[in-house]
């Protein structure tokens, strides 16, 4: 079988408030007033799939938030997103591998993130077989694309493939495919799956 976890909120906690905090800090703007602006809009998009540069993500946010910041500042709020993996999950991936299963990532990210959470976290990359990158490969969550790239990189087909994600568009995306998926809703979501699986 082929197992493909999504990494934030499934492998590694996130919190976009943390984001707006060091930003709110840094740009001497209240937390409330970025909260009420901050949106996932095209910018987003086109940085999660490579589309523009990470010094122009950045601009394009600080405009849409009306705040300045240098580049290292929006870079340091940028990475306060990541709170901390999630154990018991990597626990899961690993004992796959173990059992000879395939094991993958599939992220919405950035390069900017990238640059960081392996250094951070290097365990989450040793529990993956590979790792899928949606500003590699041009294409993001939940265009059907994406799931099918990685289906034919790896060699699977979608009846042979169980998907986590947290996010229900990208959960229902794959479903319509035929990939079996499992809304991440906590962190016990994923062990309470796998308990009288493994």
């Amino acid at each position: 079988m082929l197992y493909i976890f999504d990494l934030g909120n499934v492998i590694v906690d996130i919190d976009f408030n943390r984001v707006l905090g060091v930003w709110s800090d840094l740009g001497r703007v209240p937390l409330a007033t970025l909260q009420s602006r901050f949106r996932m809009d095209e910018a987003f998009e086109k940085h999660e799939r490579g589309e523009i540069s990470d010094p122009e993500f950045a601009a394009r946010i600080c405009d849409q938030l009306d705040i300045a910041l240098s580049y290292p500042q929006f870079t340091a709020g940028w990475q306060a997103v990541f709170v901390g993996t999630r154990p018991e999950t990597l626990a899961i991936m690993n004992k796959l591998r173990d059992n000879g299963e395939r094991v993958v990532i599939l992220s919405n990210t950035n390069q900017l993130h990238f640059e960081f959470w392996p250094t951070q976290y290097p365990e989450v990359q040793q529990a993956a077989d590979r790792v899928y990158m949606s500003q590699d490969m041009g294409m993001r969550k939940p265009e059907a694309r994406i799931y099918q790239s990685v289906l034919e990189q790896e060699g699977f087909t979608a009846d042979q493939a169980v998907f986590f994600d947290d996010n229900l568009a990208n959960i229902e995306a794959a479903r319509a495919l035929g990939i079996e998926s499992v809304l991440v809703e906590d962190d016990k979501t994923v062990p309470n799956w796998f308990a009288s699986r493994l």
